[in-house]
């Protein structure tokens, strides 16, 4: 059976990344739907396998084209970024930061290129990127730049058991403080951000169903004795889409919103 090529960067490697890709390696789920191209150090994945015991044996590789997948075999493109002189576990070192972001653009380079099917990401530390300078604050945000994407959208996917998907969430915010992210609870950013993850929605085969709105303060905000943005900014966005013709629902109280989505009323929730 032919199986996608997935391009998989390591992550920070003084984090647990390296640890999650050579156990994740030897699962059968994962032995059973893809071929991993392990993007890293090979000092470091040499420390995994052995603080691990995951028993796997390492193939270097310039490409995809070199990789042997087989059992037991980790293909690796070794970066060679990491001076374990000054390497150490659990620290925020830039040297990290660097690396971890080299790995996630050689992965992304893969899969532009149509090496690689898609791109599983691991841990990274923030506080590591902006140590080393990289002007990005999260995964969003590096593959944006990295794929020319003007407006990068995250969606969280569960499936429940069978593969029915059961959950997916987008975000109308990303990596802002609590203070920040209210200011940007606005009805015209609501509109057009739920036109975006309809329209990314369909791009990827889904239509149909009912996207759903979650509240943001306790309740709903019970009619603004806990907050006005659902009064002011959030229920008047949803009425809009719906006499434009989408089908959205809300604002859902948060509480209930995500295991109604997850139990299949709604298609997706923002």
């Amino acid at each position: 059976m032919n199986k996608p090529i997935i391009a998989v960067p390591i992550g920070d490697p003084a984090g647990v990344g390296p640890e999650i890709v050579v156990k994740a390696l030897v699962t059968d789920i994962v032995k059973g739907c893809a071929d991993c191209l392990i993007v890293g150090d090979k000092k470091i994945i040499e420390k995994a396998i052995a603080l691990t015991g995951a028993g796997l044996s390492i193939h270097l590789c310039r490409d995809a084209g070199d990789a042997e997948f087989k059992e037991g075999v980790l293909n690796l493109i070794d970066l060679d970024n990491i001076d374990m002189g000054t390497f150490e576990y659990g620290k925020v070192q830039a040297m990290c930061g660097r690396a971890a972001y080299e790995y996630i653009e050689r992965s992304v380079k893969l899969a532009m290129d149509g090496k690689a099917a898609a791109v599983a990401t691991t841990p990274i530390n923030k506080e590591a990127l902006h140590a080393a300078n990289v002007p990005f604050i999260g995964h969003t945000e590096i593959f944006g730049a990295l794929t020319g994407t003007k407006d990068p959208l995250t969606m969280f996917e569960t499936n429940t058991p069978g593969g029915v998907s059961g959950l997916r969430v987008f975000f109308l915010t990303r990596h802002l403080s609590l203070l920040q992210m209210l200011g940007q609870i606005k009805k015209d950013s609501i509109v057009a951000c739920v036109k975006e993850c309809l329209a990314a929605l369909e791009r990827l085969g889904v239509t149909g169903g009912t996207m759903a709105v979650a509240g943001l303060n306790p309740h709903c905000g019970e009619h603004g004795l806990f907050g006005w943005e659902e009064v002011n900014e959030i229920a008047p966005a949803v009425e809009q889409l719906k006499a434009e013709g989408y089908n959205v629902a809300g604002p859902i109280g948060a509480d209930s919103v995500f295991h109604q989505a997850a139990q299949g009323r709604y298609s997706s929730v923002l």
